[in-house]
């Protein structure tokens, strides 16, 4: 009987887990039945200050660029904006070519949805859905206000966020051309790759050229842009294989 006595006052005692423990195993199996239930499980407090740490630096840099031009924002500066130490803008971003890119990068995202969305499925006559994505990409920019800053510098003959957009190797000019190239690859599937890849390449450049320097009304320059670019597609030399 007392042996039985001191087993069951020992039970409790060792089911007791601290409260630091508790909270630890319930936060854990809260993860594990939301991603179990197809919920996708909240982020490691890390992780989810390092991701909302890298949103308001970037949105910082945003303010700044559009308030002064890009020439005039510095780390020190955005890290007070984003009330972060610098360190971790550094950490971050690598320096400040790096935050530069990045602030581009998040930027042109919704340029390049927009000119998805219009390309699939698109209109049925080739000339028009194209013509409505440069359309598209030249009139939006006055709704991007970094967008709208860049090529307002560039116009002054300040280029220093400019390359990010045109020719520089980057993935948000290869995925504007690839984003193309993909849509003529659906329009022409008789054409050969390096044909496509020519003037899917011809049409982005183009495209930013008329954005940064305007010749005409946006309608009318979208309209030219895709004929000269499908012109291309036509061309017997192209058929042909011949340079």
């Amino acid at each position: 009987m007392l042996v039985r006595r001191q087993a069951a006052d020992l039970l409790p005692l060792r089911r007791r887990e601290p409260p630091d423990r508790l909270a630890a195993m319930a936060i854990e199996q809260r993860r594990r039945t939301d991603y179990l239930a197809g919920e996708p499980a909240p982020d490691p407090p890390r992780i989810a200050w390092r991701k909302q740490m890298r949103v308001r630096v970037l949105d910082a840099a945003r303010d700044l660029t559009c308030e002064a031009g890009w020439d005039q924002v510095s780390l020190s500066a955005v890290a007070a904006r984003a009330q972060v130490s610098r360190p971790s803008v550094y950490k971050e971003f690598g320096n400040r070519a790096g935050l530069g890119r990045a602030l581009v990068v998040r930027e042109t995202q919704q340029f390049l949805a927009g000119v998805a969305d219009t390309l699939h499925p698109g209109l049925p006559d080739s000339h028009a859905c194209l013509e409505a994505a440069i359309l598209y990409v030249l009139t939006e920019a006055d709704d991007q206000p970094l967008i709208r800053a860049v090529i307002a510098a560039a116009r002054h003959g300040s280029d220093s966020l400019l390359p990010y957009l045109t020719a520089r190797a980057d993935p948000i000019f290869d995925a504007g051309q690839s984003l193309v190239r993909d849509w003529l690859g659906t329009r022409y599937p008789e054409q050969r790759a390096e044909v496509l890849e020519m003037t899917a390449d011809v049409i982005v450049r183009m495209t930013i050229s008329h954005l940064i320097l305007p010749a005409d009304a946006p309608r009318i320059t979208a309209r030219r842009l895709a004929t000269a670019a499908l012109k291309l597609l036509r061309e017997p030399t192209m058929e042909s294989g011949v340079p």
